[in-house]
């Protein structure tokens, strides 16, 4: 079954809605404009919709049938911080924002399959379209869970997905387990005492002892966790000094911790707090490590993930399903919603090179339109495969 002939008659739609809202980013629990249009288009399709979740999150519910099985499916609203360099005629109208992570495609595909879905009616129980904000570093996702999301709208599985650049278009990809890494963050503050940098000796050098604690720390990967089990840990900032002839009395480190397993995430954590004590205790400083975690490990379970991809075969074919991608060590906030309920995150093809390669968060990145109807079809399909009339 290729793309759904229904939904490739509106494609041109879509791609002036995804165009719209790729002019109008909005960032974190600020995605107002976009809750707007999201719930508008909803209602229009006779989608009954609920919003308040997490601020500015919007829920379509969707009821066919006397089933009482139900399935979520959810797109992310949210753009970065971050000025965009393209030069179209859609490109960002707010000065300092972009959708540089594709959610203005993601937004749409979901639109296009509720459309579709509520014209045709072909299922047998509820679909809930989870339209979540502030995926990008503020866990909208974990909000809306805290919030209540599967008490009110209760769900046997949940479902995602995210274009992916490098990968061609049309093609998807989804691994069953660790899919994505965890992302924590840390800050070590060390406490020395300042003095002349011409005598060190009546001094503690903060500086020197934050060095030694980043070279320490990369042996947290290299000699503390299985080679077979990745994790990364990387020191981003170094703050420390006021001026060239004088030692300060501190030093300020911070960083990001991944992970592609829980346990890895803990072994980083107490590992890294022994090591930053140990360093400065032996140089007479002190340390305080605060250690955040902010998203876990994005873990898909077997059964939903078998499902997914039999959906995404009959949409673009056996071939081009990617069974078992090599897992990354970005993170997702759809974790949070596979930690409250099974269900898998699968990636589709943004494009490669030139056209649709793009990295995302990069201010030249842009979705690609042409792969509007594919993600729609596969969300169509999947809610008919696992909703089927009887």
């Amino acid at each position: 079954m290729p793309v759904i002939n229904r939904i490739a008659d509106f494609h041109d739609d879509m791609t002036a809605w995804r165009r719209d809202i790729h002019a109008h980013p909005e960032t974190a629990f600020e995605e107002n404009r976009t809750a707007n249009v999201v719930a508008e288009k909803l209602e229009s399709f006779g989608v009954p919709v609920h919003r308040g979740l997490a601020k500015t999150g919007v829920v379509g519910s969707l009821k066919v049938g006397g089933s009482s099985k139900a399935i979520g499916l959810r797109a992310d609203l949210d753009a970065l911080n971050l000025q965009e360099k393209n030069d179209f005629d859609y490109k960002s109208k707010h000065e300092g924002k972009m959708h540089a992570c594709g959610h203005d495609g993601h937004t749409t595909m979901l639109l296009g399959a509720a459309r579709y879905l509520a014209e045709t009616r072909n299922f047998d129980g509820a679909v809930h379209f989870i339209f979540q904000p502030a995926e990008e570093g503020e866990a909208g996702g974990k909000a809306m869970v805290d919030e209540g999301l599967f008490q009110q709208f209760p769900c046997e599985a949940v479902y995602g997905m995210h274009n992916w650049p490098g990968m061609p278009r049309g093609m998807i990809g989804v691994r069953s387990g660790a899919m994505m890494a965890s992302a924590d963050m840390f800050t070590i503050r060390i406490q020395g005492r300042g003095g002349h940098g011409a005598m060190p000796h009546h001094a503690v050098d903060p500086v020197v002892v934050g060095a030694q604690i980043v070279n320490a720390l990369q042996t947290i990967a290299s000699r503390t966790i299985d080679p077979l089990d990745s994790i990364v840990v990387s020191v981003t900032q170094f703050h420390s000094g006021t001026a060239h002839n004088v030692i300060p009395d501190t030093a300020e480190l911070s960083g990001t911790c991944r992970a592609l397993s829980p346990e890895g995430r803990k072994i980083i954590e107490w590992r890294m707090k022994e090591t930053a004590e140990g360093i400065a205790a032996a140089h007479g400083a002190r340390v305080e490590v605060n250690y955040r975690h902010n998203y876990p490990v994005l873990v898909n379970s077997a059964d939903e993930t078998q499902r997914a991809a039999k959906a995404a075969a009959k949409v673009v074919g056996d071939h081009q399903v990617m069974l078992d991608p090599p897992p990354v060590m970005g993170s997702e906030d759809f974790a949070f919603m596979l930690e409250a309920k099974p269900g898998s995150y699968v990636w589709i093809g943004n494009g490669v090179g030139e056209e649709g390669g793009c990295m995302v968060h990069n201010p030249h990145y842009d979705f690609s339109d042409d792969i509007l109807p594919v993600g729609a079809s596969y969300w169509a399909t999947l809610v008919e495969q696992e909703l089927p009339r009887t």
